[in-house]
C-alpha cells in the first residue's frame, strides 16, 4: 500500500530472460570462475515451482527489517504482509556460480542472456547456499506516472563484502527498462546507508532531494534510536543500459 493506495500492474504471463554476470570482487578457487545469473519470477512462478524460496527470502527481508536500519517497516513477519509488499511487482533473483559458466545465447550492450532455469542454477543446493541476492521492481506511482519505477535490494548477510550488491545495481539498470520503465525514484535511501549511497552515486543517479529526519532508525550500537535524513535517488533510463555509466 502507498499513498496513492494500491498500485496495480498487469498480471505476468512471460518472464524476462535469464542473464549472465562476472563477478571479479569474489577471490576464485584455484582458478575457478564465479559468476551470478540473475532470474525473473514473480510470486506464482515461485509457489509453483521452487519449493521454499518464498520462505527463505521472506526470513532474510524479515531479519534485516528487525534491524532497523535500511528500511521502514517495523515489522514484516506475517507472509502475506511480505508478499504483498515485495512481490507485489516482478522479483529478480540472483544466483551465485562457480565453474564453466552457461553458454550465451544473445549479448546486446554488455548484457548476456542465456537460456538457464533457476533449478539448474541451484545445482542441488540450498537457497542458502546459493541465493547472492534478491530485489523488486514495481511502479513508484500510479496511472499516468506509473512509467517510473521503484526498486528494493536485499543481499543474505552471509554474502556481503563479495561485489553481490554491485551486479544486482547494474542488472537493475538492464531489467528495469525492459519491463518498460522510463526512470526509477528511489524514495528512503538513508544517509547513514553509506554502501547502499556510494552504490547509486556510482552509477549516475541523481540526488533529486534530501528529507530531514525521514527515519526514525536504530542506533547501529544497539543504543535507542536516532532520526536519520534520507536521499531520494533519480535516474533516467533512456539511452543508458547497465555499462553506460560504470566508470
Amino acid at each position: 500500500m502507498s499513498a496513492y493506495g494500491v498500485i496495480n500492474r498487469p498480471q505476468r504471463t512471460s518472464y524476462l530472460h535469464t542473464t549472465l554476470w562476472d563477478n571479479p570482487r569474489v577471490e576464485p578457487d584455484l582458478g575457478t570462475p564465479s559468476f551470478v545469473t540473475i532470474h525473473h519470477i514473480d510470486r506464482a512462478a515461485v509457489e509453483r515451482i521452487q519449493s521454499g524460496l518464498f520462505d527463505y527470502l521472506h526470513s532474510i527481508f524479515s531479519n534485516e527489517v528487525d534491524k532497523g536500519l535500511t528500511y521502514p517497516q517495523e515489522d514484516i513477519s506475517d507472509a502475506a504482509a511480505f508478499g504483498a509488499y515485495f512481490f507485489g511487482g516482478d522479483v529478480l533473483v540472483a544466483i551465485a556460480g562457480k565453474g564453466d559458466p552457461p553458454a550465451i545465447e544473445s549479448e546486446e550492450r554488455g548484457v548476456r542472456e542465456i537460456e538457464q532455469s533457476l533449478d539448474t542454477a541451484r545445482n542441488g543446493r540450498t537457497w542458502e547456499e546459493c541465493v547472492a541476492g534478491f530485489y523488486y521492481v514495481k511502479p513508484n506511482y500510479p496511472g499516468r506516472s506509473s512509467h517510473i519505477c521503484n526498486a528494493g535490494f536485499m543481499v543474505p548477510p552471509s554474502q556481503r563484502g563479495s561485489g553481490y550488491g554491485h551486479i544486482l545495481a547494474k542488472s537493475y539498470l538492464h531489467y528495469a527498462p525492459a519491463l518498460g520503465y522510463k526512470a526509477s525514484v528511489f524514495n528512503l535511501v538513508y544517509n547513514n546507508n553509506t554502501a547502499s549511497v556510494k552504490l547509486w552515486e556510482a552509477l549516475n543517479f541523481t540526488k533529486a532531494g534530501l528529507i530531514p529526519k525521514a527515519g526514525r532508525l536504530r542506533r547501529k550500537d544497539g543504543e535507542g534510536e536516532e532520526y536519520v535524513d534520507a536521499i531520494i535517488f533519480y535516474k533516467s533510463f533512456e539511452g543508458t543500459g547497465p555499462n553506460a555509466d560504470d566508470q
